[in-house]
């Protein structure tokens, strides 16, 4: 890729959390961050596993990002993890959600990627604005926002659960162009949702089949209601 029309360089931070033990994540990182030009941009967090709650730890080592990116006067911060994968990325497709976010003054966090439970229609081609669910890959957040999380201590929730507390504002690519890989998950708490996860064919279909079914949420509800309709009327024939 052509590093002089690079728009990577608008976003003022960005990191990746890495799990120490784990350079295999850090490599294939490295080369998932290469193939589009990120790498350059990209200073990796390498973090150890928390003693006791994994889930502890991972809310820790995105808020020490965060943390990290104000206290280097950053306005806008992006977050990534280790497992991230892309597929279908174009610089146009970025330079779409880099136009957004210089117009929209309201946006909290845009998502490269994520579980979405609800999404509508943006002035902008290639956003949507998102009822946020889960998934914190490849996320960022504007300065106000930030500000705002890094004031939430731990309180045995989930970061992405603290995340969709704040579910107002939130924007993200579309079609999502960054997903989680079939990586085996970190989160000791999810080790039976993971298997299940892959015997669903991983994060990667998951995320795209929730992203095709809020996009699309009526036509797929009056197919369903048309084929009721149909085998009650064969029944009653």
């Amino acid at each position: 890729m052509d590093k002089s029309t690079n728009d990577w360089d608008y976003f003022d931070k960005i990191y990746c959390i890495s799990m120490d033990e784990r350079s295999d994540r850090r490599e294939e990182a490295e080369n998932q961050f290469d193939k589009i030009g990120l790498l350059e941009y990209v200073e990796f967090i390498t973090v150890k596993k928390h003693p006791h709650d994994s889930e502890e730890g991972i809310f820790e080592s995105h808020t020490d990002c965060i943390k990290k990116g104000l206290a280097a006067g950053a306005g806008n911060i992006v977050i990534l993890e280790d497992d991230i994968m892309f597929e279908g990325f174009s610089p146009e497709r970025l330079k779409q959600c880099i136009d957004f976010m210089r117009e929209a003054p309201d946006w909290k966090a845009f998502f490269f990627g994520c579980l979405v439970s609800g999404s509508r229609k943006t002035h902008r081609k290639g956003v949507l604005a998102v009822k946020y669910r889960s998934l914190a890959h490849a996320y960022v957040l504007n300065r106000g926002f930030a500000e705002l999380l890094v004031k939430k201590p731990w309180r045995k929730i989930a970061f992405d659960t603290e995340l969709k507390s704040h579910n107002n504002g939130f924007y993200a690519a579309f079609p999502a162009f960054a997903f989680q890989s079939n990586s085996p998950t970190g989160n000791s708490k999810y080790l039976r949702l993971d298997k299940f996860r892959r015997l669903c064919g991983g994060l990667w279909r998951i995320q795209k089949r929730n992203e095709l079914f809020h996009r699309y949420r009526s036509i797929f509800i009056a197919l369903h209601i048309l084929v009721i309709l149909l085998i009650v009327c064969w029944f009653f024939r």
